[in-house]
């Protein structure tokens, strides 16, 4: 009760998360999220939950840093460690100085969170390793895990107590999703992928996309980029692939009963950050011999349609906390 009658204090606006998790309590939570202490006393006397705050009512964008764990970095971010790192890089390459002159916070794995005050415009949204290796950051859409949340690993501890710094004009550019491409061919077909099996399952989700009815559009496409965000997460689909499928699959709704390329690219975003946080890999059943054996590929992928529940069902909850 604390800590969210700090944070509360403070202007950001808090939900309760579920005792030692970050896993929101309420479905809907960034409109319930609150700065009104009797609601706070209230929601907090029931349980000792941990404490969210949502970023956009709270004005936030926050940038998680995380610990290698013991992972090797990627080629482009040889020798790194933590996203600390990777974002030290970055900064010298645009010639700035490095961005940690505002409120901080040490997670219990051995990462930090970088809190900023999020830019009017354009409005920014959670990524998943957009910046760069071990960075993650917490948009519109998006909460944060606040300081006195306690974990099984220990508890958030604020680092630097600085004021909370406009976030760097350096970085917005960096955090932009690209921009939605032109379809250069009909929107009735999908791009090749040269494995069989993926093909089948982009290809499908794909048609379901251009299928769906008025009414149905936000969640098939939601549906459809959480489903090829798992397979970005896991290295088998290029991101700028997926999207382009999808931004293709979603232009037969255009214009179509109130549908814009703006709801088309937010339901992308979101639902890609959500699949790249349950990554997925090609596997030997997966990935036929040969070329011929796409038929077989397509009967196969076509029986793992709804396998989405083996990493879970995309909800309000999923893939918006750090």
């Amino acid at each position: 009760m604390r800590a969210a009658l700090n944070a509360a204090h403070h202007g950001h606006h808090v939900i309760p998360l579920w005792p030692r998790s970050k896993i929101a309590k309420d479905k809907g939570w960034e409109s319930l999220a609150t700065c009104d202490s009797e609601r706070i006393w209230d929601t907090w006397s029931a349980l000792p939950f941990n404490v969210g705050i949502a970023c956009r009512p709270s004005g936030l964008y926050v940038l998680d840093l995380d610990d290698a764990h013991g992972h090797t970095a990627p080629p482009q971010w040889a020798g790194a460690r933590h996203g600390r790192d990777v974002l030290a890089r970055l900064a010298a390459e645009a010639g700035q100085p490095y961005p940690n002159r505002t409120y901080a916070v040490r997670t219990p794995s051995g990462g930090s969170h970088l809190y900023f005050q999020a830019p009017a415009e354009p409005e920014l949204r959670n990524t998943i390793g957009r910046l760069g290796w071990r960075i993650d950051s917490r948009g519109a859409g998006g909460y944060i895990v606040a300081a006195g949340s306690v974990s099984s690993r220990g508890i958030y501890r604020p680092i630097n107590r600085s004021p909370i710094t406009a976030l760097p004009q350096w970085l917005i550019p960096l955090l932009l999703p690209p921009k939605p491409p032109t379809p250069s061919r009909s929107p009735g077909k999908a791009p090749h992928h040269p494995h069989a099996y993926l093909n089948a399952i982009v290809t499908g989700e794909a048609d379901k996309v251009r299928r769906a009815a008025p009414g149905q559009r936000h969640d098939t496409l939601l549906r459809a980029a959480n489903k090829l965000g798992q397979w970005v997460g896991g290295g088998e689909l290029d991101e700028h692939e997926a999207r382009t499928i999808l931004h293709a699959a979603a232009a037969r709704h255009d214009g179509v009963d109130g549908w814009s390329v703006r709801e088309a690219e937010t339901t992308i975003n979101d639902g890609l950050t959500w699949g790249m946080l349950r990554p997925r890999k090609l596997n030997a059943s997966d990935t036929p011999r040969t070329m011929q054996d796409s038929a077989h590929a397509l009967t196969h992928a076509a029986r793992h349609q709804e396998d989405i529940r083996d990493c879970g069902e995309p909800n309000e909850n999923a893939g918006t906390d750090l």
